[in-house]
């Protein structure tokens, strides 16, 4: 028996079945959208490996469906920076206070949805050196948040000008990252928290219809269009987390 208020249990039902109606339309940004709103209803580390294990079975319909189409270079390029940062990313999750993740959360998540929105260029292509400062942040916010899907996105989409490679790709790489997850947080005892496991698997059914219906949406309408309102709630996220930050004790 999960001991808590249906207001709470409604409200996160929504906020995944939201997050992931994002994923499955553009391949990733579950946890960026799920996260900030997430914090408000329960502690960070008992939000970010309940998402986790909906990230599990996401990356078992999204990115083994189509590993066919993945570059297998790019994915070694980033794997040892990769682990370096979710190494880091573990540590602080353990050891920092609530207040200064939740201030980083919110000032990440308000730049990025404010570049984004704002952002008119299309990709220019990069070297691949920048491997190393995406896959140490990226994994750093993979573990901190479940976020870093973003961050490797924005190094990914210039490194791979087709988009069925890129989907597979960031796809698989969002799979692997929750495995190396699952390893981490079940050493470092996270799963042993009351209601964490029950809870995920009583909305797990939310996360496979959102990612349903964002697999329908995603070759029926404009990807950018929808992502422009999903950056517009983040803001509003992102500003109330670094509120929230601001005048806990």
């Amino acid at each position: 028996m999960i001991d808590l208020p249906w207001i709470t249990l409604l409200s996160a039902a929504l906020i995944i079945t939201l997050a992931y109606t994002v994923y499955g339309l553009t391949g990733f940004g579950a946890a960026i959208i799920a996260i900030p709103l997430l914090a408000h209803l329960f502690p960070l580390r008992f939000a970010v490996p309940m998402m986790l294990v909906f990230d599990l079975f996401a990356g078992l319909l999204l990115g083994l469906k189509n590993r066919k189409h993945l570059d297998q270079q790019e994915l070694l390029r980033l794997l040892p920076f990769l682990v370096l940062g979710m190494a880091a990313g573990v540590t602080l999750l353990v050891q920092v206070s609530e207040r200064w993740l939740l201030l980083l959360l919110g000032a990440f998540v308000l730049s990025y949805a404010g570049w984004s929105l704002l952002s008119k260029l299309a990709p220019t292509p990069v070297s691949p050196g920048w491997a190393i400062p995406a896959g140490v942040i990226g994994g750093a916010f993979t573990a901190l948040y479940g976020t870093g899907g973003p961050i490797y996105m924005i190094y990914l989409a210039r490194r791979l000008p087709d988009k069925t490679v890129l989907r597979a790709t960031i796809g698989v790489l969002i799979f692997g990252t929750a495995l190396i997850r699952l390893a981490l947080f079940t050493g470092s005892g996270f799963y042993t928290q009351r209601d964490l496991l029950p809870l995920a698997f009583v909305l797990l059914p939310c996360a496979l219809i959102g990612y349903l219906a964002g697999s329908h949406l995603h070759a029926r309408m404009p990807t950018q269009r929808a992502l422009q309102a999903v950056w517009l709630l983040l803001i509003a996220g992102g500003a109330s987390l670094l509120w929230r930050g601001l005048v806990m004790s």
